[in-house]
C-alpha cells in the first residue's frame, strides 16, 4: 500500500491540549474566579448573586476538565462562552454600553473556537 495514495486515510491526531484550548481555559479561569469572588463578597443584588456564583463555578469546574481533555469540561466551557455571550449581548442592551459587545465577541470567538472539529478530536471520553 503506497501513503501517497488517495485511499489512505489520514493520520489520527492525538496528543495535548492546543494552544487555543490552553488560552481560552486561562481567560476563563481568570474571568470565572474573579466574578465568583465578586459574588461571594455581595457585588450583585438579590438571586443574581446565586447565578453569577453558579455559572461561574461551573466554568471554573469545566476548566480543570478541559485542561485534562475531558469532555464534560469541554462541554462546561463551551456551554459558558455562549451563554457569556449571549449574556454581555443583553447586558449591552439593558445598560446602553456598546463597550460591552467587545466581551461578548470575545466569548462567541471562543465558543466558535471549541466547536471546531481538530478540538473536539483531542477530547477523551
Amino acid at each position: 500500500m503506497n501513503p501517497d495514495s488517495p485511499e489512505t486515510p489520514p493520520p489520527i491526531v492525538t496528543g495535548g491540549i492546543l494552544p487555543g484550548m490552553a488560552m481560552i481555559a486561562i481567560f476563563v479561569l481568570f474571568v470565572g474566579m474573579i466574578t465568583a469572588f465578586g459574588a461571594l463578597s455581595g457585588k450583585y443584588p438579590g438571586a443574581a448573586r446565586y447565578v453569577v456564583l453558579t455559572v461561574s463555578t461551573a466554568m471554573v469546574a469545566g476548566v480543570f476538565g478541559l485542561l485534562r481533555l475531558r469532555r464534560w469540561g469541554w462541554a462546561l466551557v463551551t456551554a459558558g462562552c455562549l451563554f457569556m455571550s449571549l449574556w454581555n449581548i443583553y447586558m449591552s442592551r439593558i445598560m446602553h454600553i456598546p463597550a460591552i459587545l467587545i466581551m461578548a465577541g470575545l466569548y462567541l470567538l471562543f465558543f466558535l473556537y471549541m466547536i471546531r472539529t481538530e478540538v473536539r478530536e483531542r477530547l477523551r471520553r
